[in-house]
């Protein structure tokens, strides 16, 4: 509308061929160009550091791939600098592409990971797995899930003389432990059965899910019952139980899980102690995330 009131007032100008008229109209028009140009120039000096964040922002937000058109729903950016920090972003490696789908990268995955182990690694927090440790008299773990299975990220050992050693920064499968259960069953239900399917699913003991179906069977009865349970199936005279760490809108972050030897940690009294756990992870949540 303002392009054709402008039009029409260069039209009237030229016509009357007034001078002073003339002067007026250069000088509107130069006002109108200057405020067009300032516009854009301040919607491109708004900070690029912040944008490429907002991108993984809503990346995160939505647990799948999304197109440029998809992440402008949200941004409202400019379209051509939008695509210009995308196309950064896939050179340097942050993200990756499928067709016109953008996804996080290893390289963008690794980093996220390594922000989450700083937080958790956070006095307070190890604070509460030793309260959870000294209420449970077992070894209380913080795991979260990478490439390699479930990585254990911090750990309070117990006092006992008899027990098993899996130090911090130790990967364990995802089929067979009470905390890979845990994140498996926090899947939306298509991932989840993709997930099961991709897994190798080797048998530790004579105890381990080793079939598809089977697996996808236990992960509905932890999805329903909010904890899972390893009864010796990663390794002979180990149980755990575990329970998730979720952010504030409810999404899986990590696992909170206590194992011990059999012959001393009963499942049976583990699970009655079950809200202890959830307890420290929501103590957890609360000291990570609000």
């Amino acid at each position: 509308m303002n392009f054709y009131f402008l039009r029409l007032f260069v039209s009237i100008s030229v016509t009357l061929n007034g001078t002073w008229f003339n002067d007026l109209c250069k000088r509107k028009i130069k006002v109108f160009s200057k405020s067009v140009v300032e516009a854009n120039m301040d919607s491109d000096k708004l900070a690029p550091n912040l944008r490429i964040i907002r991108i993984f922002e809503i990346l995160a937000k939505h647990h799948q791939p999304l197109s440029p058109t998809e992440l402008n729903n949200e941004l409202k950016m400019p379209k051509q600098s939008l695509h210009r920090l995308c196309n950064m972003l896939l050179e340097e490696g942050y993200l990756a592409k499928t067709g016109r789908k953008l996804y996080p990268s290893p390289r963008l995955l690794q980093m996220a990971s390594g922000l989450g182990t700083l937080g958790v690694n956070s006095t307070a927090c190890h604070q509460i797995l030793r309260k959870v440790s000294h209420q449970f008299g077992e070894t209380v773990n913080f795991v979260r899930p990478e490439k390699s299975g479930m990585k254990y990220i911090d750990r309070v050992e117990t006092n006992w003389a008899f027990r098993i050693l899996l130090p911090v920064g130790t990967h364990v499968p995802f089929h067979c432990t009470a905390s890979g259960k845990t994140y498996l069953a926090s899947l939306p239900k298509q991932k989840r059965e993709r997930m099961a399917r991709s897994l190798h699913l080797t048998r530790q003991t004579p105890q381990t899910i080793d079939t598809t179906i089977n697996l996808l069977a236990e992960l509905v009865r932890v999805r329903r019952q909010g904890y899972a349970v390893d009864n010796e199936e990663f390794h002979n005279e180990m149980v755990a139980i575990a329970v998730p760490v979720t952010d504030l809108n409810g999404d899986y972050f990590a696992s909170l899980a206590v194992h011990g030897p059999s012959p001393r940690f009963k499942l049976e009294e583990a699970i009655q102690k079950i809200d202890i756990l959830r307890q420290a992870a929501t103590e957890i949540q609360l000291m990570l995330f609000s």
